[in-house]
């Protein structure tokens, strides 16, 4: 494909359609920047050629047109010695110059033409390459974030996780299992006790109260005589 039939389509082209058709965005948005580049590098060397080739014939139109001066010159010399004959020849030979010249000048206006749509081209490739660009910035930003978010996703639903929350569940179990244990120790502490119970404590208490009884009278008995004597 010549660099003008590459340039046309790349200029005509339509990013946002070729991207929609497009299996691989950002594969393909990476190729036409590439594609864009390397059109613009031979269009800048094209244009920097023309350029050249115009100051070479606008050097050479300026010799020519110094030539012609001269050979108008020589014929007017020649006339003022009465010799018509060489002045007829300068004048030839300027009138061959003056076609060189003329032929020289369509050049000229067919390199200016040349590089004028040359400027058009390297603005319009441009505009180009600041659209796709921008596209791709934005393909890139959107890929990102689509890849963090499939992450978070993927974590999400990781059998890892899964399998953390089942360990979880398991640890919650023992510890319901180890609380029960502790609890049924518990049991029946602080509530009502069987008749049984209850007589013993009966007995053991009267037990108690009797030996108290005792203690307190023989106490007595023991005071007696210290309070005769100290009347």
């Amino acid at each position: 494909m010549g660099i003008f039939s590459r340039l046309t389509d790349i200029v005509n082209s339509n990013i946002n359609a070729i991207l929609d058709t497009a299996e691989d965005p950002e594969k393909i948005i990476r190729l036409m920047i590439q594609e864009m580049e390397d059109t613009l590098v031979e269009v800048r060397s094209s244009a920097a050629k023309a350029i050249a080739d115009q100051k070479d014939v606008e050097r050479r139109l300026g010799r020519l047109a110094d030539s012609q001066k001269d050979w108008e010159k020589k014929a007017e010399l020649a006339l003022s010695k009465g010799r018509e004959d060489l002045a007829t020849g300068a004048l030839i030979e300027k009138a061959k110059l003056a076609d060189m010249a003329k032929a020289l000048a369509k050049e000229l206006d067919h390199l200016k033409e040349a590089l004028g749509k040359y400027e058009e081209d390297v603005v319009k490739l441009e505009a180009k390459l600041r659209e796709a660009k921008a596209k791709k910035a934005t393909i890139d930003a959107r890929h990102k974030t689509a890849t963090s978010r499939l992450k978070v996703r993927r974590n999400i639903h990781s059998t890892r996780i899964l399998d953390a929350f089942e360990r979880f569940d398991k640890v919650e179990t023992r510890l319901d299992r180890i609380e029960g244990e502790a609890e049924a120790y518990d049991l029946g502490k602080g509530k009502g006790q069987s008749l049984a119970d209850q007589i013993t404590q009966l007995e053991a208490e009267e037990s108690i109260q009797k030996e108290l009884k005792a203690l307190k009278s023989k106490m007595q008995k023991a005071a007696a005589p210290k309070k005769a004597a100290a009347k």
